[in-house]
């Protein structure tokens, strides 16, 4: 026995002692520089409950019920518990394996001299562990966990589209019924001017084409109408869906006031805004994993060394003689490839090139997600301009309207000068009603854009982070809380 144990000592000792070849799972570094700074630095607060900034309380009731009751949420959620459980499947691999045996027969035997039966009982316990010498296991083993972290940093993106998509769609319902009203009080207006015409046509003083003109406006903008009414129903069915009810319309009474926007939120630096996003974190756990098990498929071409032990009973007479004699084993196994048609060379080759693609899939993300950041910056920059502008286009149009409408119930001006400035004068209303809709919808895309988790745990990890062993960092500080919830 004493010998045994020696033997297996030497074993490994000889194996160990050629692992020098063992490859380590590096940290990827991006291979782009970043600027220094965005086009536009703002000196508001940045909240990761970013909606807060818009300063509706039904909305802020709105997305904290989404994210607790979107289905779309809640399955990547799901998605996170099915990779913790691979990833604690995979820690398995570290330890020892254990099995307890027990058996119990009897044979007969027939003969001339009559039934002879011979009754075995047999119990064992047997228990086998591969020595991870070139860390093929833990490399594995911190892959999957780096899984598990690009799963959260799925949730939270998820959690910031939802949030995001929850805050666009109430201020969509709030042009919507805002347009509703404009609708209806450009109807009233457009009827009152119709009697005017008709009273002048009765007189002979207008055409019947002015008649028929003013008609038709009448019924353009109750088309609006009508329109704006399908949209808020629509919308309502959408928003109750983001919040995981059945759709229904559970707004149509309440009156939605557009959010006044502030000032624009400071950004900081290029490298930690691009760091709070989830999906820029999320390339870059799914890069780390990629590149632990390019480290595992490396080691697979070196020797494998394990270790068996077993011990059992067996009694071929009664079950109270079981345990009197006992058999025990103890073995070492050495496996060193030599020849498999090029197999595991194959698999290092395929896992590099999956280390690549995540690399150059992140690089992708990374300049994509700086292009989102300046390309919503100018368009919320030129929105305000075209805000002011349209602004001071209504107040010059609702002054030439009141000048032409009094005019023609003096019957100083024809009725064509009149339709136009009208014409015009709703035009720029509807207009501005879409401009503020749309300013407002620029600044959610800009919070959707640098705003990090909205998650309560947040981790705060370096750009340029290492990959490390999970069981050292402690995994991932939201992990426990993820579970309670």
């Amino acid at each position: 026995m004493r010998t045994m144990i020696y033997e297996c000592i030497t074993v490994a000792v000889l194996l160990f002692l050629t692992g020098g070849c063992r490859r380590d799972a590096r940290g990827p570094e991006i291979p782009l520089g970043l600027p220094g700074a965005f086009s536009a630095e703002g000196s508001g607060f940045l909240d990761a409950n970013w909606w807060r900034a818009l300063g509706d309380d039904e909305l802020n009731g709105l997305i904290e019920e989404a994210l607790s009751g979107n289905f779309n949420l809640a399955v990547a959620w799901d998605r996170l518990s099915q990779a913790q459980a691979v990833a604690r499947r995979t820690d398995s691999s570290l330890w020892p394996e254990a099995d307890l045996t027990a058996s119990a027969s009897k044979s007969r035997l027939h003969n001339s001299a009559g039934v002879t039966e011979t009754p075995l009982h047999s119990v064992g316990v047997a228990a086998s562990y591969e020595v991870d010498l070139w860390s093929e296991l833990a490399s594995t083993r911190r892959a999957a966990w780096r899984d598990v972290e690009a799963q959260q940093e799925a949730v939270d993106a998820a959690a910031v589209t939802i949030s995001a998509s929850v805050a666009g769609a109430w201020y969509q319902l709030a042009e919507a019924k805002s347009l509703a009203e404009i609708a209806g009080r450009q109807t009233a207006v457009n009827e009152k001017v119709l009697d005017i015409v008709t009273v002048q046509f009765r007189n002979n003083m207008a055409a019947a084409a002015d008649v028929l003109r003013q008609r038709q406006l009448v019924a353009s903008t109750e088309a609006q109408l009508i329109s704006a009414q399908e949209t808020i129903e629509v919308l309502q069915y959408e928003l109750s869906v983001l919040l995981g009810r059945s759709p229904q319309l559970s707004w149509q009474e309440t009156a939605i006031e557009f959010a006044e926007i502030g000032p624009l939120p400071a950004l900081g630096v290029p490298a930690d805004v691009l760091w709070r996003r989830p999906d820029v974190r999320q390339g870059y756990r799914q890069l780390q994993a990629a590149d632990e098990r390019l480290a595992a498929a490396i080691a697979d071409q070196y020797p494998r060394l394990s270790i068996s032990a077993s011990v059992s009973t067996s009694s071929g007479a009664s079950a109270r003689d079981l345990f009197d004699d006992w058999l025990t084993n103890l073995a070492a196994n050495a496996v060193m490839p030599i020849f498999d048609g090029r197999q595991r060379k194959a698999e290092v080759q395929r896992n590099r090139a999956v280390v690549a693609e995540r690399l150059d899939s992140w690089s992708q993300t990374v300049l994509e997600a700086i292009q989102e950041i300046e390309t919503v910056l100018t368009q919320q920059r030129h929105q305000e301009l075209l805000l002011d502008n349209i602004r001071r286009r209504l107040e010059l149009a609702q002054q030439t309207y009141e000048q032409n409408h009094e005019r023609l119930t003096k019957r100083q001006v024809d009725y064509i000068r009149v339709l136009e400035s009208l014409t015009s004068l709703q035009e720029l209303e509807r207009a501005e009603a879409t401009a503020r809709r749309r300013l407002i919808e620029l600044r959610i895309d800009l919070h959707r854009a640098i705003a990090g988790s909205c998650n309560p745990a947040d981790r705060k990890p370096t750009w340029a982070e290492q990959g490390g062993d999970p069981a050292e960092e402690g995994q991932d500080n939201r992990t426990d809380e993820q579970e309670q919830q």
